[in-house]
């Protein structure tokens, strides 16, 4: 008993820890003047260039922390989201969801609607929060909310070399095929 409550108090204090030291610090992080609908600005040692807006309302199907891959700074958290026939739940009792790696996967014994459908209404989107604001709603989601979030579709470029880049359409799958946004407004929906 003993034992586990430690276990539970240690796991606590570290998502605490990564939430102050990884989400929080950053969390203010569009300088003053720029325009992301225009421009590109600096987070920590990345150049990040806006690529056109987004907004979506839709479902969380699932959410996957992450904290030590080479985006996990700028972005901490990824969302399965689904909307039209994916935030029905009558469609999705019949869909297994799971994330993992920066991937999103779903699996159905039996199509309750057509694949295509799926596929186009659904996605894993990486969010980057631009504010305190968007960091603390982000890190509260819970599957199966409801959510409204607005930003920029943004491309990342790395000091090192590193290059993230977000998919430009919903209609694409597989490897490229993610959104990669930045939030600049993100709210649960009742």
């Amino acid at each position: 008993m003993l034992i586990r409550r430690l276990i539970i108090a240690v796991a606590g204090l570290l998502a605490l820890w990564m939430l102050w030291v990884i989400v929080l610090p950053d969390a203010n992080r569009l300088p003053s003047g720029v325009s992301t609908s225009t421009g590109t600005w600096r987070v920590g040692e990345n150049n990040l260039r806006a690529l056109q807006a987004f907004s979506l309302k839709a479902r969380v199907l699932r959410r996957e922390n992450y904290y030590f891959d080479r985006g996990a700074k700028l972005s901490p958290t990824d969302l399965a989201l689904g909307w039209g026939p994916m935030a029905d739940p009558q469609v999705l009792r019949h869909i297994s969801i799971s994330q993992r790696n920066r991937w999103y996967f779903w699996r159905a014994e039996h199509l309750p609607i057509e694949r295509r459908q799926i596929e186009i209404h659904s996605a894993n989107m990486h969010l980057i929060p631009a504010n305190a604001e968007v960091a603390k709603t982000l890190a509260e989601l819970k599957t199966d909310q409801q959510i409204q979030l607005s930003g920029q579709l943004v491309s990342v470029e790395g000091d090192d070399g590193y290059r993230w880049v977000s998919s430009l359409s919903r209609e694409d799958i597989g490897e490229g095929a993610c959104e990669l946004i930045w939030v600049e407004q993100l709210v649960v929906l009742p």
